[in-house]
């Protein structure tokens, strides 16, 4: 039987949106003491570990199946030049999806919004060069722009081709089909809706 998504999200992942949701708040009202102290809280090493066990290569959580119908991988000069959508079609994107994961439903933040975050507060949000040295909650919750047919398949850069995901479920996946990893299509069903605004709000 198909199912959601790879591995259910821990209850550990909304607390720390809980407490990214209130530096915010905090630091809108010049309360920056208390906003490094909830940024730091957030960093919580449990998301890190269950980001670490979907997107790692030999992740247990990974099982592929046969689908009779997906595409096959295409020799580089059949694929259609791969290109990331600009800032007006991530706005659509994030206009139709919102700011969680169309997969697992956790809540996402845009790679603009963490950097101004973590240029503002670097040492309650680091963002190393290796995954152990970044920011855990904002590690799991990297907004993706995930083309659902892989461009190693013939995928094109359409909008109704590219879903916003988290960083774990797009790198889990890599180039598979969704009933390759054993999961239904996610745009079957409608996207989340909450009051997260994906922090957009941070200035």
């Amino acid at each position: 039987m198909l199912k959601r998504c790879l591995r259910d999200p821990i209850p550990e992942i909304f607390d720390a949106a809980r407490f990214l949701d209130a530096a915010v708040s905090a630091h809108l009202h010049g309360k920056h003491n208390i906003a490094v102290e909830l940024l730091a809280l957030a960093n919580i090493s449990v998301v890190r570990e269950w980001t670490e066990s979907l997107w790692g290569a030999n992740s247990p959580h990974v099982q592929l199946y046969a689908d009779p119908s997906a595409l096959p991988y295409l020799a580089d000069d059949q694929k259609v030049p791969l290109r990331m959508p600009t800032a007006a079609e991530k706005a659509v994107l994030h206009a139709r999806d919102g700011y969680h994961c169309r997969v697992c439903g956790i809540p996402v933040i845009r790679k603009e919004v963490r950097v101004k975050i973590s240029e503002t507060y670097p040492n309650a949000v680091p963002w190393g060069k290796t995954n152990r040295d970044q920011h855990a909650a904002f590690q799991a919750m990297w907004a993706q722009y995930d083309h659902v047919v892989a461009h190693a398949r013939g995928g094109t850069n359409d909008l109704d081709n590219m879903i916003i995901t988290c960083a774990p479920c797009n790198y889990s996946r890599m180039s598979y089909t969704f009933a390759e990893v054993g999961l239904t299509d996610p745009r079957e069903r409608p996207p989340v809706r909450s009051l997260w605004d994906g922090l957009e709000r941070f200035r």
